[in-house]
């Protein structure tokens, strides 16, 4: 009879350049050799436990998956001591730089499989500032729950985080910019259950959500002007020109993600893709909220990726 296999999902801490202590999820089949590997870049107050089952559709189809939590975020932030903040300055581009990282063990550890970066909300805006930092290190690239360029709503977010910093310090959580960002989210909801009904129609992830002490927290003054800097920073035209024309690239959302302004933000950011000379492969769900990888139609989801993974994977950058 043959052996049944079973996915293992290891945990361990990379020490990053500046000395800082990350925490690296790792789900595979041991002894097997994936046809290609999805990184995560986790969305902002969660961490990379929640893609438990995501990560077990994959590995079930021979795709490996890697995924630290961020700084400020899950183990990481709470061995570091505090949630919801990046670094004393520089935060957003450390986390980019942190997937640097990660990448680079991935490639060390399965040299020659095709590596796929997966970014969902604010792992999203990382994925794409990654791309245009870091090309040739992944075959492509697949962003969850994107946003558009917020303009001058973003600047003036900008503005009111450093005076905010100035006044209460960067280590101090902001429940002002966080309720200015999520305070209208749920606003398209009719019979609102919770604050964070937004993220998908599933009532019982939104509950477990709700129960994660590492979800959901208050994020600090500094965290905010480095989330509404890096949003601004990964649409300027200069730096959008850096991604590769080449880089093959699948965008979903739901249509009642408010992160991504119903849809409407998210077809802005495939047009500008579009513009540079790319070609984008998108779908856009009827219905759904935030977290299409937590939906309650999240097996369509899971299956239209992979499906686009098995397409991509026999072409691998060097």
């Amino acid at each position: 009879m043959e052996k049944v296999k079973t996915m293992k999902h290891d945990q361990k801490w990379i020490t990053m350049t500046d000395d800082k202590q990350v925490n690296l999820h790792k789900w595979y089949q041991e002894g097997e050799q994936p046809k290609a590997i999805v990184q995560i870049a986790h969305g902002m107050t969660e961490h990379m436990d929640r893609y438990s089952d995501f990560a077990g559709f994959l590995v079930k189809n021979n795709v490996f998956v890697y995924g630290n939590d961020h700084r400020g975020h899950g183990k990481t932030g709470k061995r570091a001591g505090q949630l919801g903040f990046l670094a004393e300055k520089d935060g957003f581009e450390r986390i980019t730089d942190d997937l640097l990282a990660i990448n680079e063990k991935i490639h060390h550890d399965y040299p020659n499989v095709p590596v796929f970066l997966l970014g969902h909300s604010m792992g999203s805006f990382l994925a794409r500032r990654y791309i245009q930092k870091f090309p040739d290190t992944v075959t492509g690239v697949i962003l969850s729950g994107t946003a558009g360029d917020p303009g001058v709503l973003g600047q003036i977010g900008i503005w009111l985080a450093k005076w905010e910093m100035k006044k209460y310090g960067i280590h101090s959580p902001s429940a002002f910019l966080n309720e200015l960002i999520f305070g209208q989210y749920n606003k398209r909801i009719k019979k609102k259950r919770t604050d964070f009904d937004w993220l998908t129609r599933d009532k019982r992830i939104v509950q477990s959500y709700i129960q994660d002490p590492l979800c959901g927290f208050i994020c600090t003054t500094s965290f905010y002007y480095e989330l509404l800097s890096g949003l601004k920073l990964i649409h300027n035209p200069e730096e959008m020109g850096k991604t590769p024309k080449d880089l093959p690239m699948f965008i979903f959302s739901g249509a009642e993600d408010p992160v991504g302004n119903y849809g409407k933000g998210v077809q802005k950011v495939i047009q500008q893709y579009e513009d540079i000379g790319m070609t984008v492969e998108w779908k856009i769900f009827p219905e759904a909220r935030h977290e299409m990888l937590n939906e309650l139609n999240r097996h369509e989801v899971y299956e239209m990726i992979i499906e686009w993974i098995n397409r991509h994977a026999s072409v691998k950058k060097n």
